[in-house]
């Protein structure tokens, strides 16, 4: 049986619903779908304190607000979004379209096409969150979409500098400051200055995640999100301080964020809660970190580390890091994650900043079904079929025919008939009841 150092509640996706939330977003996309750009402006107001003759940033500003940043600052942008355009690439190219001849002139094909347009939202409000810029944009482009829209929120009433410099060069097509429910509804339905688009990527509060979640089919989405969460996988020779540090990295993101110990040593484990109280005193965001280890934040010693693995999949987390011996072992025996990350060499905040894969993953249990964003959520994977032989399109009806008539679907049985009669001179009552008894095949 598991001992458990520090416990908490695990959250699950049915934690999330909030009726005052869902109220309120309703109302602001209702008052938006019927008064665009004036609802807009209203929520904008009201929410972030932001007015602007237009909030699209044209590039005469946006090449001023870049002048003004430190040269460092572009530098390390380039060097991140170089990270992520690569693997995206990567991503893009081991999908291939197929075409394959099942029958003699029988061609069935199968290719993945861009959405025509698509919109990012890159959170902000109390810090500019450049990466999320890297990860909805630059995903996007390498898939191939035409116009990438991307909104982000000022800051305390000033436009974010940084993050409009890594929306410019991830390669966004059309720049807003605007945030919160008003941008997500504004980019899905449409207003007179901003053209709808097919789907919406990037994280956000509860009232981006709600108006995303009432908004999906309308357009599509690349998840359902909640609190970032992190687990960490740790045996008798991992480190302890920086075990404790990369939870408190991942805490930080808000109150309700889950960080999770799962180890094999019960010394280990002491020693992990031990530097977290000492070190989160000290955090400049232990409002955030400090609740969030306080009310969610778990220590779990197991038998072996088969246990580990095993336990750690029933929680299905958005980040999983492995501080084993044999760290790569997770690749076979783990299942459900969102992202994992192999040795103490590398961390979750590497994959929120720098290395180059994708940092918006599922949450709340949704690893089990779905992974995080990626080109191929800007893609859709379509078929075509084409018949050049017609003795292959007379068996197929033949087959049809009968397929048909054992789910009592005659029109479908008589569009197979209908091959039989043209291409085989087959002769069918309902037919010769329709064109006549000496009509031919053609």
């Amino acid at each position: 049986m598991p001992l458990y150092l520090k416990s908490a509640p695990t959250k699950s996706f049915t934690d999330t619903a909030q009726a005052d939330v869902a109220e309120s977003v309703r109302t602001v996309i209702d008052e938006i779908r019927h008064g665009g750009d004036a609802a807009v402006r209203k929520y904008a107001e009201q929410f972030d304190k932001w007015s602007a003759d237009s909030f699209r940033l044209d590039d005469a500003q946006i090449a001023e607000i870049m002048a003004g940043l430190d040269p460092q600052v572009i530098e390390d942008i380039e060097f991140v979004q170089h990270q992520v355009r690569t693997f995206a690439q990567a991503q893009r190219d081991s999908l291939v379209d197929i075409e394959v001849e099942t029958l003699p002139g029988v061609r069935l094909g199968q290719k993945h096409v861009p959405v025509q347009a698509a919109g990012a939202y890159i959170p902000g409000g109390k810090y500019p969150l450049t990466a999320s810029a890297h990860m909805t944009i630059i995903t996007a482009k390498v898939a191939g979409v035409p116009r990438v829209v991307a909104c982000t929120p000022p800051i305390r009433g000033e436009i974010p500098a940084a993050t409009v410099a890594a929306m410019k060069l991830a390669g966004a097509d059309e720049i807003y400051i605007l945030g919160g429910i008003q941008a997500v509804t504004a980019m899905a339905v449409g207003t007179e200055t901003i053209a709808p688009v097919n789907m919406i990527a990037g994280p956000g509060n509860a009232y981006v995640a709600e108006a995303k979640r009432q908004l999906f089919g309308e357009v599509g989405i690349d998840l359902f999100a909640g609190p970032t969460e992190i687990l960490i996988i740790a045996d008798d020779d991992a480190d302890p301080f920086l075990t404790a540090v990369d939870l408190l990295s991942q805490a930080e993101h808000g109150p309700e964020s889950p960080a999770v110990l799962i180890t094999t040593s019960k010394a280990l484990g002491e020693k992990v809660i031990e530097h977290i109280d000492r070190l989160l005193p000290g955090m400049s965001t232990k409002d955030y970190a400090g609740p969030a280890w306080r009310d969610w934040g778990q220590v779990i010693v197991v038998d072996d580390i088969d246990e580990a693995y095993a336990l750690a999949d029933t929680f299905a987390f958005e980040h999983v890091q492995v501080f084993t011996a044999q760290p790569r072992e997770a690749l076979e025996k783990m299942h459900d994650y969102g992202a994992l990350f192999l040795g103490e060499n590398t961390c979750v905040s590497y994959g929120d900043k720098v290395i180059g894969t994708n940092h918006v993953l599922p949450t709340l249990g949704a690893a089990r079904y779905t992974g995080g964003l990626w080109v191929g959520k800007y893609l859709r994977t379509v078929t075509y079929q084409e018949i050049l032989e017609p003795s292959s399109s007379a068996q197929l009806g033949e087959v049809c025919g009968r397929a048909a008539r054992v789910e009592l679907f005659e029109g479908h049985a008589r569009s197979g008939d209908a091959r039989v009669w043209r291409h085989a001179g087959r002769s069918f009552g309902w037919i010769e009841d329709a064109v006549g008894a000496g009509a031919g095949a053609r």
